[in-house]
């Protein structure tokens, strides 16, 4: 498949979703479940975005720009394939939050050698040519730096099912990763550390109101991955930390 056909379509897709918010919020019910996993992801944030050069990899319409200010990097930016998104994400620059946007192919990124101390990205990879990605984050990141990405897993049936159902939702392109792309991982950033999220959460679902019903079923869950690793597959979600 042409590549420029694939980033083609990437761009249509993306450029229809933000002119369309109303779109995304069929799924709102289940990306409820992703506390934990955003906490682990923003907990990571704060450690390491102080003072630091960032880049937001895939930053969408700049939903991060406000909390990623807060915490003082020393130079922002981010970059997205959609002109629609980057164009919504100017706008919190008019407001006084500093930071440059561009629209930038993520597989082909044109900063300098080593520009980021911190890469950060949210269901971005499963979208791309992983290895040309992880080629380019990695030239793009001063030795010692970290990127870190909240990424969908591909193996389970029950999602799956519920993905086959649903292809509106999502671009014809997109893969949600497997065990194979994570072991490619470790081939450009060898202390890869991969954490499982979200497998008995999901069954949760109807009860995500009732206090303390999500936190429960987390906790069984990472007892389960520690416990019975061959379920770690079936997660649904995965947070990367990909060292340089």
């Amino acid at each position: 498949m042409p590549a420029d056909a694939r980033l083609e379509r990437e761009r249509s897709h993306y450029d229809h979703s933000y002119e369309h918010a109303e779109l995304r919020a069929a799924t709102t019910k289940y990306y409820a479940l992703n506390g934990e996993i955003t906490r682990a992801y923003e907990d990571f944030l704060r450690r390491t975005v102080p003072g630091k050069a960032v880049l937001d990899y895939g930053c969408g319409s700049g939903g991060n720009v406000s909390r990623l200010a807060d915490l003082k990097p020393a130079y922002l930016a981010g970059i997205d394939i959609s002109p629609v998104a980057i164009e919504q994400a100017q706008q919190a620059t008019r407001h006084g939050l500093q930071a440059d946007f561009s629209v930038m192919d993520a597989e082909n990124l044109t900063f300098p050698d080593e520009t980021f101390e911190v890469v950060l990205g949210g269901a971005i990879l499963h979208h791309l040519d992983l290895e040309r990605a992880l080629a380019t984050i990695r030239r793009v990141l001063r030795k010692g730096g970290a990127a870190v990405f909240i990424e969908p897993l591909g193996h389970n049936p029950a999602i799956n099912y519920y993905r086959r159902r649903t292809p509106e939702m999502r671009t014809v392109d997109e893969h949600p990763l497997l065990m194979k792309d994570l072991e490619l991982t470790h081939r450009y950033f060898p202390k890869t550390e991969v954490r499982y999220f979200n497998l008995l959460t999901l069954a949760a679902t109807p009860f995500r109101n009732l206090p303390g019903a999500i936190k429960a079923a987390h906790l069984c869950d990472q007892a389960m991955f520690a416990l019975l690793p061959f379920t770690r597959r079936y997660a649904w979600m995965v947070l990367l930390i990909l060292k340089a």
